[in-house]
């Protein structure tokens, strides 16, 4: 039976989820056609720009992205704290950039209100609002919406680009959420869309890679969006020791960013059929630090998308997450076992 959304999600377990959207039709998302010879290459680039848009107006943080040829994957982080201290009118800037204001709010904005019943009224809408900004179903119902209407007018034809609905996994702890994220981001070199995590063009760990304030080669030879914007980097990490002084780091990604990126191109090459010759016989430090030997994160890094539904996490999770979503129980196929 399908469940809503808002049932599956429980930001008193967890702040991360993995969601994943893919194509109807045989036509693509991106990449190249080989039926009309077609290339949809820079329609890559319209998810990365839409995508870091809207983490600035929302309050959700990207942790990992891959756009592939007929889907992407997203890892989001949710700010409840950030989104509670926002002010009325710093909701109403946010939204509004989206949507347009109804002319109650822009009574109550300009103090041309009449009555409390009035302010009342508009301070509900904008309260509505403040839930929408970390409400992932609304960020990606503006993703979504945005790159099929773009699309559609591009293909000169109507109907759902989408499948019906995107998918999602609440990532319960932080076994779920590096497995999660090294999958997402090893994502084109399974595909074998490229040879290693340095080449993975349109993928989080690529991103990271690259200079500040560089998104990629393909960035600078596209002609800008009809927006401009501030752009809002990746979720951080804050498992790097000299970052654990620092007060103001008080959320991020409970790793080492070098760590990640060892642990990420090391599966990378070694997934690689024609790499594993090329192997360091150095094991990454998060391998160790996870007590996992080898094919068990390898099988884990390649199949964790199919293997596991939902949420995922330790069984003390899922039966929590069980209880807060209103569930009876949780498929125990869903427990990460990592040790």
């Amino acid at each position: 039976m399908t469940q809503s959304r808002q049932s599956q999600v429980s930001l008193s377990d967890t702040p991360y989820y993995h969601c994943i959207s893919r194509c109807v039709r045989r036509a693509y998302l991106c990449g190249e056609d080989k039926y009309t010879e077609k290339s949809f290459e820079h329609r890559r680039q319209w998810v990365v720009e839409r995508m870091h848009y809207l983490a600035f107006l929302f309050n959700i943080d990207i942790c990992a992205y891959a756009i592939m040829s007929n889907h992407y994957h997203l890892v989001l982080h949710i700010d409840e704290a950030l989104n509670e201290s926002l002010s009325h009118e710093e909701v109403c800037e946010r939204w509004c950039q989206l949507y347009s204001k109804p002319i109650l709010v822009e009574r109550w904005q300009s103090k041309q209100t009449t009555s409390e019943a009035e302010n009342k009224a508009a301070l509900a809408i904008i309260e509505g609002w403040r839930g929408r900004l970390v409400d992932i179903s609304w960020f990606m119902r503006c993703l979504n919406e945005f790159i099929a209407r773009k699309a559609n007018k591009e293909d000169e034809c109507s109907g759902r680009f989408w499948e019906g609905r995107f998918k999602s996994q609440a990532l319960l702890d932080e076994d779920a959420l590096l497995t999660c994220m090294a999958y997402v981001d090893l994502n084109p070199v399974r595909a074998k869309m490229t040879i290693s995590v340095e080449t993975s063009e349109y993928t989080s760990v690529y991103e990271r890679l690259l200079p500040c304030k560089k998104v990629g080669v393909a960035q600078q030879q596209e002609k800008p969006l009809e927006y401009t914007f501030t752009k809002k980097p990746l979720f951080g990490f804050v498992g790097d020791e000299s970052q654990h002084n620092n007060e103001n780091n008080t959320q991020g990604l409970p790793f080492s960013l070098l760590d990640y990126i060892e642990l990420v191109d090391w599966s990378g090459r070694i997934i690689r059929e024609d790499k594993r010759g090329a192997i360091s016989n150095q094991r990454p430090k998060l391998l160790s630090m996870l007590g996992l030997d080898d094919d068990t994160w390898l099988s884990l890094a390649s199949s964790f998308g199919k293997d596991y539904h939902g949420a995922v996490g330790s069984l003390e999770a899922l039966a929590a997450y069980a209880s807060n979503t209103g569930k009876r129980w949780i498929a125990s196929k869903n427990q990460l076992r990592l040790h």
